[in-house]
């Protein structure tokens, strides 16, 4: 006979522990009862005919989003815009960077000869027996000095200064568009921001108060009076890079450039002579300028010549070609009463300075 727990009929055939066996491997955890979507009906509703004696609970409405979805588009619409934000305020930004560009002080000192401009054809004759001689033409002249890191700026950053500050040099000196075509735009995007209003002043309304001179931002000669007789311009000088401060490099630079050139509207038989002009640029960046590839224009020293001094030599260089000489005048009146207003000033070149012919 069977214990109290086995059937009537006993233990079936065939199955060791009885038909129990098949669900032991079956286990119905917490997680999956509270899931089953059952609900049991009340005695009331189980008592009425036919009523089944369970029924499915509806499924859960998802015509809209679950709070934790809705937390996790916020979190990441917070995140975006705080990079757009930190993208749009440069996080290495210097305070100092908000302050407005300090305004570029120039003095533009024409240079006359003391005799008659020495001239020929030959425009390589003419290089030959000059101080010139052993100039190189155009970039070459402007070569990039050994340079190294600072205590605040490293390799890069100091390099970049130098490579902006050359690139200006070529830009507002060497370019036959700048220098006779009355082109500003190669010169005008290298500059910092903050002194492009005094930039475009300088060519709208020139004058000769040390501040709006376009000669003093670039070289710029009189197309209707002269014309360039070689390309290859010769230069020499020298460039170097200091760290000022914390936040500011400073790039000076002090070159001579030497341009051969012919009466406008004449051929390659005309006469040729030289025209001199040395620059000494003081540039200034921060971080912004480096990252920006701009610069800062703080001072322009120039001395140009053989000119004449009752010319003027503010809005653009108008050359003494080969044969002239300079009229016997003095520089513009210098008003020691008008407040803003520069010395007019004026040099005599130098014979040593001329070709040798």
């Amino acid at each position: 006979m069977g214990g109290p727990s086995d059937p009537p009929e006993g233990t079936p055939e065939g199955a060791p522990g009885g038909g129990e066996d098949e669900y032991r491997s079956v286990v119905f955890d917490e997680s999956f009862v509270r899931a089953a979507r059952l609900q049991e009906y009340s005695a009331e509703q189980r008592i009425t005919d036919h009523a089944p004696a369970v029924r499915r609970r509806p499924p859960r409405s998802r015509g809209g989003l679950s709070r934790q979805a809705l937390v996790l588009v916020l979190l990441i619409a917070v995140a975006f815009g705080t990079a757009v934000y930190m993208g749009l305020r440069h996080p290495y930004r210097n305070p100092a960077a908000d302050d407005p560009a300090e305004p570029l002080r120039m003095t533009v000192v024409p240079l006359a000869p003391q005799g008659e401009v020495p001239g020929t054809a030959d425009v390589e004759r003419l290089y030959a027996h000059s101080p010139a001689a052993q100039f190189r033409p155009g970039a070459e002249g402007v070569p990039l000095p050994a340079s190294r890191r600072t205590a605040h700026f490293s390799d890069g950053q100091v390099v970049t200064a130098l490579l902006t500050a050359k690139d200006y040099l070529v830009r507002s000196a060497l370019d036959p568009g700048v220098l006779t075509g009355g082109e500003t735009r190669p010169v005008r995007a290298l500059l910092d921001s903050g002194q492009l209003d005094q930039f475009d002043q300088s060519f709208d309304r020139p004058t000769a108060d040390g501040r709006h001179a376009p000669t003093g931002w670039l070289v710029r000669f009189d197309p209707a009076r002269v014309r360039l007789a070689d390309r290859e311009i010769r230069v020499q000088g020298t460039m170097q890079a200091t760290e000022t401060d914390s936040s500011t490099l400073e790039v000076t630079t002090d070159h001579t450039f030497v341009y051969a050139l012919r009466p406008a509207g004449t051929g390659p038989d005309a006469e040729a002579s030289l025209f001199t002009v040395r620059r000494e640029l003081h540039f200034r960046f921060d971080r912004d300028d480096l990252r920006l590839h701009q610069a800062e224009l703080v001072v322009a020293q120039v001395q140009a010549g053989p000119l004449s001094c009752a010319e003027d030599s503010a809005a653009r260089l108008r050359p003494l070609l080969a044969g002239q000489t300079a009229k016997e005048a003095a520089p513009a009146g210098t008003d020691p009463y008008a407040t803003g207003s520069a010395p007019a000033l004026c040099g005599t070149l130098a014979p040593g300075a001329q070709p040798k012919l």
